[in-house]
């Protein structure tokens, strides 16, 4: 062992800023729990990084990667297989119109960028407005419209990139008229898209109140702006619906999955209306990749929806998510030192009264047997982000909430 943190030390480029490595040897994955080298069971409450809807090393998902490697793993950008065609048209059919037309990407890093400049695209605008708290991922654009960690140090972003304050509290309304006001202040004339997650995860697990996205679609439509919604953590049935933007009565013009889709595996989509699509593919839209509409992974998400509609897995998140939220806030009502529980369905939030206090708890799971999330971004205290897997069991659930009472029992 001492070999491998030796040569973990001396080989790897540490990639997750000021945070460490999780000082265990993880040797396999089954289900809701990953395994160490030394043959620790350790409950997984983030389904791997808020993936693994159908828990680790699902036996269909398995058999699917089995079959489809020794076939067919990964063609010429421009050439198609049935896995692709199936499996966007199958998306399509579970999604509100006009949302029809299909690209099947690999991260939700990827979809965003290929989503942004489809917006800027079609509308001829270069800006992005999108929420102050937000994650939408690492590469140029998708790392323009994020605000919630690594910004500084890296040189200037795109240019025309504009925070909105997320909502909070009863004058959210309020709050959403004075952003706009300030954006139009510094805007050049050229708002292209509006990018934002239904439920912040990274920034907290901030869910926005009802009537939200029905007024800020309202902003992008007088400003001519596409409104643009990221529900890599969200989307295909983790907050009980299929998907999050379903609960405020609303459509946006382009939707990105990732993370869920694949369950684990490399595939995003960017899924937007034939009126949309055509208007790109006029003026030339051009994101041409090497793993673009890939069938092996196109080929997993299909089994993905096989499983997900088979099981009624956005109805057992309802029921899961309801023991959650109830555990929670049993645990809240033991320590003083919790000072809120929020979210939707298997995609909770449990903030804690300092940073440090969330750091010395994550620790203390560990050691008892549950990997936990803790959000800590400036300005914010430590906020656990809980997602296990839409597949747990009542009994894993449990566990999971007994060992996060213990830990912060034994820490506060």
């Amino acid at each position: 062992m001492a070999d491998f943190w030796t040569d973990a030390e001396r080989h790897l480029i540490r990639y997750a800023g000021a945070g460490e490595f999780t000082r265990e040897i993880i040797d396999r994955a089954e289900g809701s729990f990953v395994v160490t080298e030394d043959g620790r069971r350790l409950l997984d409450f983030t389904s791997g990084q808020m993936s693994a809807i159908l828990g680790h090393s699902h036996p269909e998902i398995v058999a699917t990667v089995r079959e489809q490697v020794g076939k067919l793993d990964h063609l010429f950008s421009g050439m198609l297989s049935r896995p692709v065609v199936d499996l966007a048209r199958r998306l399509a059919e579970t999604l509100p119109a006009p949302l029809e037309k299909v690209l099947l990407l690999t991260t939700g890093a990827e979809s965003n960028e290929a989503a942004l400049r489809m917006a800027k695209l079609v509308t001829g605008g270069h800006e992005v407005v999108s929420f102050a708290r937000s994650w939408h991922g690492m590469t140029q654009a998708a790392a323009g419209a994020t605000y919630s960690a690594g910004r500084k140090g890296y040189g200037p972003a795109a240019p025309g990139n504009f925070a909105l304050p997320a909502p909070s509290g009863e004058d959210w309304r309020q709050q959403l008229d004075l952003g706009f006001e300030m954006i139009d202040a510094q805007s050049v004339g050229a708002l292209a898209a509006c990018l934002v997650e239904p439920i912040l995860s990274s920034g907290g697990v901030i869910e926005p109140p009802v009537g939200y996205f029905a007024a800020l679609l309202e902003k992008c439509r007088e400003r001519g702006m596409l409104l643009i919604l990221d529900e890599a953590q969200t989307g295909l049935c983790r907050t009980g619906s299929w998907y999050a933007f379903e609960r405020d009565g609303i459509v946006p013009d382009i939707l990105t999955l990732s993370k869920t889709l694949g369950a684990g595996l490399p595939l995003a989509a960017v899924v937007t209306s034939a009126e949309i699509e055509q208007a790109a593919h006029d003026r030339g839209y051009l994101f041409f990749t090497t793993h673009v509409c890939d069938p092996l992974p196109a080929a997993v998400g299909n089994t993905v929806l096989d499983v997900l509609v088979r099981d009624g897995l956005d109805e057992r998140a309802r029921h899961l998510g309801g023991l959650l939220r109830k555990g929670l806030d049993e645990i809240a009502g033991h320590h003083d030192v919790v000072a809120d529980v929020r979210g939707r369905g298997l995609l909770a939030g449990l903030e804690l009264a300092s940073d440090d206090l969330g750091r010395r708890v994550t620790a203390r799971c560990l050691e008892l047997g549950l990997h936990m999330n803790i959000v800590q971004l400036p300005g914010m205290v430590g906020v656990f982000r809980i997602a296990p897997p839409l597949t747990a069991s009542e009994d894993e659930i449990d566990l999971g909430l007994s060992i996060l009472d213990s830990a912060i029992g034994d820490v506060a």
